[in-house]
């Protein structure tokens, strides 16, 4: 990819109509990866991604939900970051009324435990019923307290099989993914190759030694190429969209 062909822009220079097209997903069936790191590259500051997003961030982030058929969050991110029912603002939610989509995207959350608390307002107040992704080999005891209020897949032998999910997903219609983590969902993500895109904003700080990356758990048995799309600035902030493949190709 030539350097002409990548966007590099002021983030408050784009409309949202200019920001839904900016991160117009090319295939279908798509999953893409939203993180934000620090400057040295670390996915956390004091245990929480949330320190290092800003308003810039969260613009983008905004636009990436309203976007997608079901959002993908592994239960640690969910109990870390204090994940509630997934909403949107109306203005949002308008947007996709007028693209024919559902008023709001679909909740499915990753655990290989079900360490989870079944009345969290994360799925007793979910606007749609969420999902919840789980080895098929765990026990039923631990899956039954979430069948009145999520619907449960079940797959993989001692962890869940991401790619199984995703199949599964997929066959239910939701077919645009977008995960928000966490890191060790990311690594799997990467070792079985299921990654389309990765939108990285870079957060103008240092956040020092100790702090996990933003991938971790499964080794990836080689590197994966991708092709840069756009930059964009705001505040310091460097908003990277990421898409699988080369320039080799």
């Amino acid at each position: 990819m030539a350097v002409a062909d990548v966007l590099y822009r002021k983030l408050d220079e784009l409309t949202d109509d200019e920001m839904y097209a900016a991160y117009e997903p090319p295939a279908p069936d798509w999953l893409r990866v939203n993180f934000v790191a620090s400057a040295d590259g670390a996915a956390t500051l004091e245990g929480r991604s949330g320190p290092l997003s800003g308003e810039e961030d969260k613009r983008v982030f905004k636009i990436l939900r309203a976007r997608c058929d079901v959002l993908l969050a592994g239960a640690g991110t969910v109990r870390t970051e204090g994940y509630g029912p997934l909403v949107l603002s109306p203005e949002r939610t308008a947007w996709r009324r007028s693209q024919g989509l559902p008023d709001v995207p679909v909740m499915a959350i990753v655990s290989r435990t079900a360490s989870l608390d079944p009345a969290a307002g994360i799925f007793t107040e979910a606007p749609r019923r969420p999902i919840l992704i789980v080895p098929a080999d765990l026990a039923e005891s631990r899956i039954e307290p979430f069948r009145e209020v999520a619907d449960v897949i079940a797959v993989g032998t001692g962890a869940v099989d991401l790619s199984l999910a995703l199949a599964a997903l997929r066959e239910r219609g939701l077919r645009q993914v977008l995960c928000e983590g966490g890191p060790h969902v990311f690594g799997d993500l990467i070792a079985a190759d299921l990654v389309d895109e990765l939108d990285l904003t870079v957060s103008p700080l240092l956040a020092g030694a100790g702090s996990i990356r933003i991938a971790e758990g499964s080794a990836s048995p080689e590197g994966r190429p991708l092709q840069l799309r756009h930059v964009l600035e705001a505040g310091g902030n460097l908003i990277l969209r990421y898409l699988r493949g080369s320039d080799d190709e």
